[in-house]
């Protein structure tokens, strides 16, 4: 009885000292001024894109308003479940809130305008895809997960929302459909930052070299995407086949060819061929 007793005390109490770790987690990253200005940064470049989205499709505010939050805070939200954190920041900090969907007013109020600065979307675009493969990777490494799962959790918040925002609005995801590069931009953007958080960990870097390393990192990605759009680089597709490494037919011995309309009795017989043309050789 003393020992059930004694494991339902420390069963509850490690249940109460993760959450409060869960809690001063959060209270660390939200203290990060600079963690917390790239995210709404990264939030309203992101809700640009999702409510021109919404626009172009002809919805109503509501729904511009919608889609520019899902593209957002899609990724985030998808991130702090799997990460434990909830409920999710994408409903809970009011500043997020707030930019996501200011981001679809701005878009409902001026989209004719910005729809005519075609390049200028494009690099607000690399830079949420960056921004966001930072902060989602960043905030992994936080929560103290392996280098792979950092990596993991920053594609997710950089291409969730997106990909959420193309099934809602009835698109081929981008990530499918663009055939230059979006998802590996990303990729390494998240590489990076694990390899520099790494090196914090090991106090090879201060929280100023971190920063630096960050906006570097947000720079190669975006640099990344703009390049690859500008001169149509894009990754090889399945290998294509050719016969000048396959065994000709000439190879093979000849077989005769039947057509399917013609039935066997119709077939020409070889051997009676030749005993008619042996009968009757005046015939040759």
């Amino acid at each position: 009885m003393v020992g059930d007793t004694l494991c339902v005390y420390v069963r509850e109490y490690s249940g109460f000292a993760e959450i409060t770790a869960g809690r001063i987690m959060k209270v660390a990253l939200e203290s990060n001024a600079i963690f917390m200005g790239i995210e709404y940064l990264a939030v309203f470049c992101s809700g640009l894109a999702g409510g021109l989205a919404a626009v172009r499709k002809h919805y109503d505010i509501f729904s511009i308003l919608i889609i520019a939050w899902v593209t957002a805070l899609g990724g985030g939200i998808v991130r702090d479940i799997l990460l434990g954190a909830v409920p999710p920041a994408g409903i809970t900090d009011r500043g997020l809130v707030l930019s996501a969907l200011a981001s679809g007013i701005v878009v409902a109020l001026a989209y004719l305008e910005i729809s005519h600065f075609t390049w200028t979307l494009i690099i607000v675009d690399a830079m949420a895809l960056g921004l966001f493969a930072v902060n989602g990777t960043a905030k992994a490494m936080a929560y103290n997960t392996s280098g792979m799962t950092a990596v993991f959790m920053g594609m997710i918040t950089a291409l969730a929302g997106g990909l959420i925002r193309d099934i809602l609005i009835n698109e081929v995801p981008i990530i499918i459909r663009d055939k230059h590069w979006y998802a590996v931009p990303s990729f390494f953007g998240c590489v990076l930052t694990v390899i520099v958080g790494k090196f914090v960990k090991a106090h090879m870097l201060n929280i100023t070299q971190e920063m630096v390393f960050d906006i570097l990192i947000v720079v190669i990605v975006v640099a990344m995407r703009i390049l690859s759009i500008k001169f149509n680089i894009v990754l090889p597709g399945a290998a294509k086949r050719t016969h000048m490494h396959l065994i000709t037919q000439t190879r093979y011995l000849r077989r005769p060819v039947i057509h399917p309309n013609v039935s066997v009795r119709e077939a020409p017989d070889d051997s009676s061929t030749e005993a008619h043309t042996s009968a009757h050789p005046s015939q040759k």
